[in-house]
């Protein structure tokens, strides 16, 4: 199990949780997305490590912007 932590600029309600946490949850391989709205923290269990551009792009399609590490 991999556990890694990203940042998302943008969200600012509860449906921005739901959003975000339904599109990186949908990505294969993910078991668990805990949002922290405060600071804008994703943090994501997975099978093996994410491509981050994948998680970009389900971020994206939620209408939220992944900040580069």
């Amino acid at each position: 199990m991999v556990n890694t932590t990203y940042q998302v600029q943008g969200m600012t309600c509860g449906h921005c949780v739901s959003a975000v946490t339904a599109e990186v949850g949908g990505i294969a391989g993910v078991h668990d997305v805990q949002v922290d709205l405060a600071t804008g923290r994703v943090t994501v269990d997975s099978d093996q490590p994410l491509d981050t551009e994948v998680v970009r792009a389900a971020v994206d399609e939620a209408g939220y912007n992944l900040v580069d590490a």
